[in-house]
């Protein structure tokens, strides 16, 4: 187990010290800015700093309202799939598979440009075949842009989610299934009273990886920021790290809101754990 520690420590723990050291320092200016600047002892400064800029505070509830459309879309399509494909009456279940996962394989930035495409009016199939229709719908608008990163993430991970519950539900006995059938027990009341339950576990585990990507969602709403540029540059936690640290150079401010991040993750997957563990009670 040596190289694991060795390699967790160089990759995880090293980078996460460097960063609370960062945190603790900020640059000042002297001689009316033609002095040079240098580096002060700033202690929780950049704490309270970032947790009272309102442009940090509304990120997270830009990615409140991402879960709450997104979190659904994601989990409920995943599931459903999973169910088709473990149907008896399902053919070609190897394809499926492949094909479902397929949008995963594809890396979250060329995927992010890729919709990006399809969202340009004047470049994109999509548009025009909404236009032939005589439906208008602005991708990039500012109130369409949320369903438009929703969108976005939702092609990507709901075939890996698929995956994941599909494996889930093979683990359950067939006996178990048979005995449902012989009880007279319909496809679709199998699904939702036998499989469902049996595999809380895997659902309560994959939302709980969901809750935590999410608040570190970067790729989609960075690139599609470039056009529905009312998001802002700051529209989620990361987007908000990432301009702090690379266009404000604020390294001690963007290294504590990336701590408190890492601490509100924290938090959010103990809480995802227990209320996952409550419903797994429940059974």
């Amino acid at each position: 187990m040596v190289p694991f520690f060795v390699l967790f420590a160089a990759v995880t723990l090293a980078p996460l010290g460097y960063a609370a050291w960062m945190s603790l320092f900020r640059e000042e200016s002297s001689g009316l800015g033609f002095g040079g600047t240098e580096r002060v002892f700033a202690g929780i400064g950049n704490f309270t700093e970032a947790l009272t800029d309102p442009a940090f505070l509304a990120s997270f509830g830009h990615i409140a309202v991402y879960c709450v459309l997104y979190i659904p879309v994601m989990i409920g399509g995943a599931l459903a799939l999973a169910l088709l494909v473990d149907s008896a009456l399902a053919r070609a279940k190897r394809f499926f598979q492949i094909a479902y996962f397929m949008p995963h394989a594809v890396p979250g930035l060329i995927a992010s440009l890729i919709w990006l495409y399809l969202y340009t009016p004047g470049l994109s199939p999509v548009t025009e075949a909404l236009q032939a229709l005589g439906a208008e719908w602005n991708f990039f608008g500012t109130d369409e842009a949320l369903f438009s990163i929703v969108n976005v993430s939702a092609w990507q991970w709901i075939g890996y989610n698929m995956i994941i519950f599909y494996a889930g539900l093979q683990a359950i006995p067939r006996e178990t299934l048979e005995a449902a059938t012989v009880d007279g027990a319909g496809g679709i009341r199998t699904a939702l009273k036998i499989k469902v339950p049996m595999i809380r576990s895997t659902v309560v585990l994959t939302l709980l990886f969901t809750c935590v990507g999410a608040i570190q969602l970067f790729d989609a709403p960075k690139l599609i920021q470039l056009r529905a540029t009312e998001l802002g540059e700051e529209w989620s936690p990361t987007m908000y790290i990432f301009s702090q640290a690379f266009q404000g150079h604020d390294y001690g401010l963007a290294a504590a809101a990336s701590l408190l991040l890492a601490l509100f993750a924290g938090l959010l997957s103990f809480v995802v754990t227990k209320l996952g563990n409550r419903w797994k009670a429940a059974a």
